[in-house]
């Protein structure tokens, strides 16, 4: 194992994993900590808004090419941008199973699900994790 992939990568990858790396350790603790108190409530906030760094820093990695600069797996960002806000109205409102559910989606869908496709060869998490060293390109521009 080695992070030189990860430290040598762009400024927008190393956020983005970085900031998913804490957002899947906060879930497991929010997941296993009682819920409705303070300190759920503040880590929540947190958890929220380093999932929207998450999501929004997916936009400037252009490594997989499927839709012009973009992915597929660029739309679980645009959901999760979606869902977040829905997430913390349905707590805010008291509505706590839709809540749960919200979060427990994505939890499982943008970092769980999201986060095992990192792990493909000619990714970075697969360099980090295997010690490999492979190039990793960026979609032409289409002019």
């Amino acid at each position: 194992m080695s992070f030189a992939p990860l430290f040598a990568a762009s400024l927008a990858i190393r956020l983005h994993a970085f900031a998913a790396l804490a957002c899947f350790a906060m879930g497991l603790v929010q997941f296993a900590a009682p819920k409705g108190t303070l300190p759920h409530r503040t880590l929540g906030y947190v958890w929220v808004v380093l999932m929207a760094v998450v999501a929004l820093s997916s936009f400037s990695i252009h490594t997989i090419c499927t839709i012009g600069g973009f992915s597929v797996i660029h739309l679980l960002s645009v959901a999760t941008l979606i869902l977040l806000p829905v997430a913390v109205m349905r707590a805010r409102h008291h509505q706590v199973t839709q809540h749960k559910r919200t979060m427990g989606m994505l939890f499982l869908g943008a970092l769980v699900i999201a986060g095992a496709f990192t792990r493909s060869p000619n990714r970075i998490v697969h360099d980090v994790v295997f010690g490999t060293a492979t190039a990793t390109s960026v979609c032409p521009v289409r002019t």
